[in-house]
């Protein structure tokens, strides 16, 4: 019996420093579902499907019959007048998404699941553009829109700068074609100048962003030897399997580790673990932190926030670049969509910071598709010469295209200009008191509307409870200001805006929150907060759940 409790004693002795390293771990994790992502998973997989009928639809805060009729009759409204000033558009992007998944997709998520189909029937909105200029783009009908949408992160000075970019880059390598393989001679100038602006030794080509932060990620494994990647809470970094590995990717998590951002236990983590090749940083997380992207798809109520701590965020960078220093740890920084918005040396030169990979892509491209990477010269070497089968291969047919390549060598020109040196000068302060502007603007018409801002990337969030803020995205889209199918949760203005043009979209805001206020959407029982609509919620799905088994 002795040998036996002996035996047992020395097996926990030997698992003790494991038990210990997975606590650590744990606590290193949110404690939302954004840090627990097979957790996430989990619920993701278990959240029942129903949709409100009419009735629900406009009355599911507990409204009187006053006021959902009200809403009803509003809704209606809106909906025929999108469709008659729309009407082209709306017919083109139905046709377009029998064949287009990815509009199928977003039609179904640009607000919460029990809304989308009655909004999907009657509320349209349409998916074509024929033009745009400036600040503008117009749609298939004619309609001139204020662009909120930045291209997803591509327009950061504006569509007349892309497309400048886009046809005098093609015009010097008209004579090439589309010959691929050898490169064109503006490759050179291209990686003189990306070396200077990264501050890094060496750079590779690739297709899109996910490209080129997988790459980066694939060489950081190579030369650590380690197998483990860290991501924080939230962050985005394409959509491939081990850099998003919750809801949206049917593979599990392996060799990811999701960990708080801004926190201690992070830290901690980096510094006692043996496995971890590389930490990814997406700065844009600043804004949101720990959170997931801000969509209306997920403003079931008012509890979505925002802000943005520019000398906090700084501080934790520089300890995570201590940490990451002491353990031989890659320090990526994925800057595919904030790169060159920032400042023109990135996140690196705005945060002071310097990280041993970074990645780029969007603006880089000057309207074009395109992924970098700069880093280390140790590591971004793809083959060992004493080991000659041991490669770390990565290749792509379109790499260093040469339109793209064009494109590219003239949008690195045009920001050495006094022009764009004047934007980054004081890019920060002009989009900081326009957002003070915007939010006091709110305060003073009593709206439920407030502005968090990261330079020029917003995101909005309400101050009053109430299941219906999604229907914001359409309002201001009827008041011609164009947004991207997450709604309001993220705005992205070009660098080029005026204020006058500030101004004029700022007005179109409140006009918009007026008209949600007039129709009642913003109303809501004096006793209703953000926590009993969560519980409703939770109620709506267990009943729905048990009426869809009994069927």
């Amino acid at each position: 019996m002795s040998v036996q409790i002996a035996l047992s004693l020395g097996a926990l002795a030997l698992s003790l420093p494991y038990i210990k390293r997975r606590l650590e771990l744990s606590r290193a994790k949110h404690p939302s579902l954004t840090g627990h992502s097979r957790m996430a998973k989990r619920v993701a997989s278990l959240l029942p499907g129903y949709e409100f009928n009419e009735k629900q639809f406009f009355s599911c805060d507990g409204a009187p019959e006053a006021v959902a009729r009200n809403r009803s009759a509003a809704f209606y409204q809106l909906a025929n007048l999108l469709q008659t000033r729309h009407e082209k558009s709306i017919q083109l992007t139905a046709e377009a998404r029998e064949i287009i998944s990815d509009l199928q997709f977003t039609g179904a998520y640009r607000v919460p699941f029990q809304f989308s189909p009655l909004v999907r029937q009657h509320l349209k909105v349409g998916a074509f553009i024929q033009s745009a200029d400036g600040v503008f783009v117009t749609d298939h009908d004619g309609q001139k829109f204020y662009d909120l949408t930045g291209s997803y992160g591509v327009n950061v000075f504006g569509a007349d700068f892309d497309k400048e970019c886009m046809r005098e880059g093609s015009a010097r390598v008209q004579d090439v074609g589309a010959t691929l393989g050898a490169y064109h001679p503006c490759v050179a100038y291209n990686i003189k100048r990306l070396k200077e602006i990264s501050g890094l030794d060496q750079v590779s080509f690739h297709m899109s962003g996910t490209e080129a932060v997988m790459q980066a990620v694939r060489l950081a494994r190579y030369h650590t030897g380690r197998k483990n990647l860290v991501r924080f809470c939230g962050a985005y970094h394409g959509w491939w399997e081990d850099v998003q590995p919750g809801p949206g990717n049917p593979m599990p998590p392996r060799e990811t580790y999701t960990l708080r951002d801004m926190h201690e236990n992070s830290l901690k983590v980096l510094r006692t673990r043996k496995d971890i090749a590389c930490v990814l940083i997406n700065p844009l997380q600043a804004l949101h932190l720990n959170q997931g992207a801000p969509g209306d798809s997920s403003l079931v109520d008012s509890s979505r926030k925002a802000s943005y701590d520019k000398e906090a965020y700084t501080a934790w960078l520089k300890d995570l670049r201590k940490v990451c220093t002491e353990r031989n740890i890659v320090l990526i920084f994925d800057e595919v969509f904030l790169g060159f918005r920032l400042a023109k040396g990135g996140a690196q030169e705005y945060f002071g910071v310097r990280a041993d990979m970074v990645t780029y892509g969007k603006t880089l491209g000057g309207g074009f598709p395109v992924g970098v990477v700069c880093g280390r010269a140790d590591l971004m070497k793809r083959f060992r010469s004493e080991k000659p089968a041991d490669i770390c291969f990565a290749r792509g047919t379109f790499n260093a295209h040469p339109h793209v390549m064009g494109a590219m060598s003239v949008f690195l020109e045009k920001i050495e200009s006094m022009q764009i040196a004047e934007i980054y000068q004081n890019v920060d302060l002009v989009w900081n008191q326009r957002r003070e502007m915007f939010n006091q603007v709110m305060v003073d018409k009593k709206l439920p509307l407030r502005a968090a801002n990261m330079s020029s990337v917003w995101s909005l969030y309400y101050t009053e409870p109430s299941r219906y803020n999604w229907m914001l995205q359409y309002y201001l889209r009827s008041e011609g200001l164009a947004l991207s199918w997450v709604g309001t949760g993220r705005l992205i203005f070009s660098l080029n805006y005026s204020d006058d043009e500030f101004a004029e979209v700022l007005k179109r805001f409140v006009n918009a929150c007026e008209r949600m206020t007039a129709d009642q959407w913003f109303w809501a029982p004096p006793e209703l907060t953000n926590q009993k609509i969560k519980r409703g919620i939770f109620k709506e799905m267990f009943f729905s759940k048990n009426q869809f088994s009994s069927n």
